[in-house]
């Protein structure tokens, strides 16, 4: 007896509060306080309170800044849930340690080693050193791009909705779109503004901003010359632009013989709605066209979008562009014959490489075994597996976008939902760590011998 008495304290003193247990414990609870608050009836429309699962969904949806809903957010909740979900999403989106960080300077208490080396882990950073610094910068920022993005987004509404609703849409849909959230007071997202030239810009703009990350737009502001960036802020901005061209132009190209989504609309609006849908799958869940009426071939390539996200340290989700950027010079090194990896005149470390392709694999495992177990739970829909992919992989991604079949999920299948946003807005090696106890360095080095590949 007491011996098991000692070996459960042993197992108790082996768990220990690390920054990724801490980062996933607090937005577990901030989760679990908004969905308490959008279960109560003051937060619902009507009076007609949500279930306290689907308050559970919207608000996971939210802090995981995701956009995914069970339930029509502005015919569901009241003006008050519609401000919890909005204060959700920019808790999410900059993290609960921006806020941390803020209230403890604002009290006048120190930031120690401990909270650095917590910050770092939150913000993805390489270095304890700076990282008041980079929340400060991160809050700057947000604060700001938010501000211009509701000026002009109030300025566009407020002849169609009135001065004080533009105002309140305004801020909404751009902390949501900074946020990368997607979450829309429209049941039919932004269908309506499908060849606005003012909303189409503005909120792309927001997304696109909050994607490429915090570290990237300071790198940028700081620097503000090509040569003088980062490896990280060059291949971010590379990428990006690589992904959202080839994104406007292969959704143009299919969708451009589509009578169920291009059919109706004119030359320019086709023009926009080609370059809100190419770039939109990489990050946030907002649409102009109805994702379920486009051609199989556009939704497959936008699992593609998806899948690899935003960007490291953004406010986005998916295996990030940083990591894909990798994955395809690993794979051109190898096939060229070279044995480092190069770019942008810099050498990229074999660490780098492994953290890559564990990142992608613990990643498609997540992805492949939520649409495995949704094939069980929800085989009674007799859906595609295209959609259950979609639905998973923009669960994942935290994008949002969703073909409908998240309206229609049993309960098990929301859980199953929820969990997938949960790891993608954590990113897998932070759970991946979580389990894990300190790296400790090996004093020894076994015999080197090749193995058969491909």
């Amino acid at each position: 007896m007491l011996m098991d008495d000692q070996k459960s304290k042993m197992k108790v003193s082996e768990f220990k509060l690390t920054s990724p247990r801490i980062i996933i414990i607090g937005f577990a609870l901030i989760i679990l306080i908004g969905a308490v608050l959008l279960y109560f009836p003051v937060s619902a429309a009507n009076g007609q309170r949500v279930s306290f699962l689907n308050a559970l969904f919207t608000s996971t949806s939210a802090v995981c800044v995701t956009g995914l809903i069970v339930v029509d957010t502005p015919n569901a909740f009241s003006t008050f849930g519609e401000v919890v979900i909005m204060i959700l999403i920019q808790i999410g989106g900059l993290g609960f340690m921006t806020f941390g960080v803020l209230m403890a300077i604002i009290m006048g208490k120190k930031i120690g080693l401990k909270e650095r080396l917590l910050i770092q882990q939150s913000t993805n950073s390489s270095s304890p050193q700076g990282v008041v610094r980079l929340i400060l910068g991160i809050f700057m920022i947000a604060l700001i791009i938010e501000s211009l993005g509701a000026l002009i987004l109030t300025l566009r509404w407020s002849n169609d909705l009135g001065a004080a609703r533009a105002i309140y849409y305004g801020i909404f849909h751009s902390i949501s779109a900074f946020n990368n959230a997607g979450f829309a007071l429209w049941s039919d997202s932004l269908s309506r503004y499908v060849g606005d030239p003012t909303v189409n810009i503005t909120i792309a703009l927001l997304f696109i901003l909050g994607g490429i990350g915090f570290t990237v737009v300071l790198d940028v502001y700081d620097k503000k010359s090509w040569s003088k960036l980062s490896l990280n802020t060059k291949v971010v901005l590379t990428t990006t632009v690589i992904l959202i061209v080839l994104g406007v132009l292969v959704i143009f190209f299919i969708e451009i013989a589509n009578p169920k989504t291009f059919g109706s609309l004119s030359l320019s609006e086709k023009l926009w709605a080609s370059f809100f849908q190419g770039v939109v799958p990489r990050t946030a869940g907002f649409n102009t066209i109805d994702i379920a009426s486009m051609m199989a071939a556009s939704q497959f390539f936008m699992i593609f979008l998806m899948f690899v996200g935003a960007s490291s340290g953004s406010t986005g989700g998916g295996i990030k562009t940083s990591t894909f950027a990798i994955l395809v010079l690993a794979v051109l090194t190898i096939v060229r014959g070279r044995e480092e990896l190069q770019l942008f005149q810099r050498r990229i470390v074999q660490d780098l490489v492994l953290r890559a392709l564990a990142v992608i694999i613990i990643s498609l495992f997540v992805v492949l075994s939520s649409a495995f177990l949704l094939t069980l739970t929800e085989h009674k829909l007799q859906k595609d597996f295209l959609e259950i992919l979609f639905e998973v992989t923009s669960a994942f991604g935290t994008v949002g976008m969703s073909m409908g079949l998240t309206y229609e999920l049993s309960p098990i299948g929301k859980i199953i939902i929820m969990i997938t946003m949960f790891i993608g807005r954590l990113g897998p090696l932070t759970l991946a760590f979580s389990f894990s106890q300190s790296i400790k360095k090996q004093p020894y080095r076994y015999v080197e011998e090749k193995l058969m590949i491909g």
